[in-house]
């Protein structure tokens, strides 16, 4: 269930899978979530490419309001934006099969005799948080 809410203008500034984040004019921030992204995704793009102004609904108070897209900016979208707009990617099996294969490869750099690499660096961090504690008490 939404708040009340107020429109603005606002450009967006950044854009991901997560959501986007719009600088409003008077200066302040505005997050957009990832349902709006995806549903609104051409408008969005546009904002940011051509950093144009695009009008918003602004839900929630004081540093942590979310902005969804205007019934008027979604009519002012056009066929070319929406054929533009890149389409968001969920699973990329090929960097998934090379991460794999990288990871795979650096087992066997491990020297068999000693830890684990993640071992050996977390032992070395307790000793050294140990050092400082015994110092900070001492002083």
């Amino acid at each position: 269930m939404r708040t009340a809410a107020t429109e603005a203008r606002g450009t967006v500034i950044s854009l991901h899978r997560l959501g986007a984040t719009v600088r409003l004019e008077d200066g302040t921030l505005a997050a957009v979530p990832a349902g709006e992204v995806a549903a609104q995704h051409a408008v969005l793009a546009a904002s940011l490419r051509r950093r144009e102004p695009t009008a918003f609904v602004l839900e929630g108070r004081g540093r942590h309001r979310a902005a969804f897209v205007a019934r008027g900016a979604q009519a002012r979208t056009t066929v070319a934006a929406v054929a533009a707009a890149p389409a968001l990617a969920s699973h990329d099996s090929a960097f998934e099969e090379q991460m794999r294969r990288y990871l795979k490869a650096t087992q066997e750099w491990a020297p068999p005799d000693r830890p684990e690499p993640a071992e050996r660096h977390f032992v070395r961090k307790r000793r050294r948080a140990a050092y400082f504690e015994a110092r900070a008490r001492g002083t």
